[in-house]
């Protein structure tokens, strides 16, 4: 039987990169997928791709920095499908303008902190008690490696991972009690568009590319832990933030 086989599943930022990738894994090991994208096209062309692979799939444009759109997608995807057993809160992402606390732009500060982990904070506020209600089921938030590590130049975006880190601990002991396991991933540099675009104005991030101990990362490697996280296969983990790191963190 598919790992996912009766479970529905809504993913964050899942027109492009790792959510994508995501949002396809799941949908073949048998998950109703919502793709929840606030690029409309990104978004309908994911949902295309597992519907030419034989998956199920809608596309819901969703900001998740406002409450009424991620209510609202995770209400639609009640509706359609009936229930929510999985929430991948994906989107996010930093750019080349972070910096130094001293250094970095006071809106760049804002802007991640407002994406990655107010975003995370809304998807986890609507999104949870749609799977309470549903008898239980996973969260899966996205931190990263900078949350694990000293990294200079980052201190916007660590700020916010961190955050999440912290957050997902918090949660996981809030929520057991409703059979609601909460963890999440630490990516390091993964090689979506967007992050080979920065990476190659960055030499720190170029160097921590570099130092990987198992090559570089792939979304689908990410993806694959999500799914993990997501099926019964993991049913008594919860509280955890997993490196998905080509060893990074320990070299």
């Amino acid at each position: 039987m598919a790992r996912l086989a009766g479970k529905v599943a809504l993913i964050t930022g899942s027109g492009t990169g790792i959510g994508r990738a995501t949002a396809q894994s799941m949908a073949a090991e048998g998950a109703k997928v919502v793709v929840a994208e606030l690029n409309a096209a990104a978004g309908e062309q994911t949902a295309q791709l597992i519907h030419q692979a034989g998956g199920e799939a809608i596309a819901i444009v969703t900001d998740v920095t406002e409450p009424d759109s991620i209510q609202a997608a995770i209400d639609r995807a009640v509706q359609h499908y009936g229930a929510l057993h999985v929430l991948h809160n994906n989107a996010g992402g930093s750019t080349s303008i972070d910096s130094t606390v001293i250094d970095a732009p006071l809106e760049e500060f804002w802007r991640v902190i407002k994406l990655d982990l107010y975003g995370t904070f809304l998807g986890c506020r609507f999104g949870i008690p749609a799977i309470i209600k549903s008898g239980g089921g996973s969260v899966i938030n996205m931190s990263s490696n900078v949350a694990l590590m000293g990294i200079p130049g980052r201190d916007c975006y660590t700020a916010a991972k961190g955050g999440v880190a912290a957050m997902t601990r918090s949660m996981a002991v809030e929520f057991a009690e409703h059979k609601v396991r909460v963890n999440a991933i630490a990516p390091s540099a993964t090689m979506t568009d967007r992050v080979r675009t920065l990476v190659a104005g960055n030499a720190g991030l170029t160097k921590l590319a570099d130092s990987h101990l198992m090559g570089l990362i792939e979304p689908q490697d990410i993806a694959n832990m999500a799914v993990f996280l997501a099926s019964d296969e993991a049913r008594v983990i919860t509280g955890h933030v997993y490196p998905v790191d080509s060893g990074v963190t320990i070299s």
